[in-house]
């Protein structure tokens, strides 16, 4: 913006940065709020209680994937994407070998999910972002993104009843 646009005057670079400045504190006290509350649920041993809790829907796997896919949303609503998925991914993955699920397709499941959570309220990490980058309220944009936030649940819960969706596919380009 300063050397090759030139869109940019130096006079503005400072309101610039302060500008940033405050965008990045906000993401990095989401961010830091996320790896706190991480190392809490690692500390209260929160994973092999969720395997305890998760292992008699072994022999289920509809009504498993049900129920981890709602452990995901309900956890990725409170912590980013990276702390959700080095937490959450060895404890389930077990318990999805162990029920015959194909890992690729629960790791679509859970990607999809963690999106999910990120972009829903209380804490929607990435809501948060867009509201101070955008400079709007929580409120506007919520408005706005709800029939997306229906559509990816919907297409969740299609993936969950319907595997063969991402299995095909995922055979198709693996040449099986």
């Amino acid at each position: 913006g300063l050397c090759i646009y030139r869109e940019l005057k130096i006079r503005n670079l400072f309101h610039v940065l302060v500008a940033a400045s405050k965008t990045t504190s906000v993401v990095m006290f989401l961010v830091a709020a996320a790896m706190v509350s991480a190392w809490l649920i690692t500390v209260a041993n929160i994973p092999s209680i969720v395997t305890d809790v998760l292992a008699p829907f072994i022999e289920h796997p509809l009504v498993l994937l049900l129920a981890i896919n709602a452990l995901v949303l309900l956890v990725g609503t409170a912590m980013d994407l990276t702390p959700t998925v080095l937490i959450l991914t060895p404890v389930l993955m077990p318990i999805i070998e162990k029920a015959g699920i194909d890992p690729v397709y629960f790791g679509v499941l859970f990607i999809l999910n963690c999106s999910i959570g990120l972009l829903t309220p209380p804490v929607g990490t990435v809501l948060n972002v867009a509201c101070g980058v955008g400079k709007i309220g929580m409120e506007d944009i919520l408005k706005g993104i709800w029939p997306f936030l229906l559509a990816e649940t919907l297409l969740l819960l299609l993936l969950i009843f319907f595997p063969s969706l991402v299995t095909v596919p995922l055979e198709w380009f693996a040449g099986n």
